[in-house]
Formats: C-alpha cells, sequence, structure tokens
C-alpha cells in the first residue's frame, strides 16, 4: 500500500512538471533575467561610438560595434547585411568616402537589456562635403558586458527638404 501510495505522489509530480505550459517557464526565466540599469546618455553614447569607428576608416572597427545575430539595412545598398563579413564589405565602400554622421533628432526607448534609438540623421561625407538626410533606427542589446547592435536601418530621406 505504502509503494503504490509513493508511486501515486512520483506519478502526479512528474505529470505537474509535464503540464507547465512552455510560457510558464519563460515567464519564470524572465522573472530571474538581471536587466542593466542605463539611461539616454548611456544610449546616445552608441551612436558616437559607432560614428568615431567610421571615422577611423577600418570596416572592422564598424562591424564591431554589431552583435553576431544582427541585421544592417543600410541607406545605400539593396541587400540586406547578416554577418560580420557582410557588413564589413558594405562598410569598406562607404568608408570610401569619408562619412561623418550628426543626429538632427532622435527618440531613444530604453527596456530591460534592449535599447532603440531612432530618429534622423545627416552624413557628411570628406571627399566631396555632399551631405546626406536619412532616417534611421538602431537596436542594441545588452551581451552581459556591452551593448551591441542587433539592427540596423537607414533610408534616405524620401523629400528633399
Amino acid at each position: 500500500m505504502k509503494t503504490s501510495i509513493l508511486l501515486s505522489a512520483v506519478v502526479a509530480v512528474v505529470l505537474t512538471g509535464c503540464a507547465a505550459t512552455p510560457s510558464d517557464s519563460l515567464t519564470a526565466s524572465a522573472r530571474t533575467e538581471v536587466c542593466k540599469a542605463s539611461d539616454e546618455q548611456e544610449i546616445s553614447a552608441l551612436f558616437d561610438r559607432w560614428n568615431l569607428s567610421l571615422q577611423s576608416g577600418d570596416p572592422h572597427k564598424v562591424a564591431a560595434n554589431y552583435a553576431e545575430r544582427s541585421i544592417l539595412l543600410p541607406t545605400v545598398s539593396n541587400q540586406p547585411r547578416l554577418t560580420a563579413a557582410e557588413k564589413e564589405d558594405y562598410f569598406h565602400h562607404f568608408l570610401e568616402n569619408k562619412p561623418v554622421g550628426k543626429i538632427d533628432f532622435r527618440m531613444i526607448e530604453i527596456d530591460c537589456n534592449t535599447a532603440v534609438d531612432a530618429g534622423l540623421y545627416t552624413f557628411t561625407f570628406g571627399t566631396t562635403g555632399a551631405q546626406v538626410k536619412a532616417r534611421y533606427t538602431y537596436t542594441y542589446k545588452w551581451d552581459g558586458s556591452q551593448w551591441l547592435i542587433t539592427s540596423h536601418h537607414s533610408s534616405a530621406m524620401p523629400e528633399k527638404t
């Protein structure tokens, strides 16, 4: 009798564990996530870091701002850039014009270990002096030691200003 009661208890525990839904386990793990404290100043400095890497002229340094799993949807290319090599290829050509970016307008949203910086920026090209105004969105993720870009979309302004 004791054996059957013990067996019933074990089966009940196992079945209860099996009845947990995936969202239950996600909720439990989400509650244990430690969120990096951040503010708008820290997130806005990430653009400055990226912009300085552009000015280095080194495509590898620019690509180092992006997470391994990330996407670049650039202004002057139809090809989405997913790998570090694809991003470096894009920046190799983009950097030939010696671009310098300046934020004209931005909105920053910060959440647990993620942030979005979206707005308008202007690039001035050192080789020609030409300026291009564009819209941008950067999404960032804290990887435990640094903020990295997970998506970067940039598109030229559709109307002349």
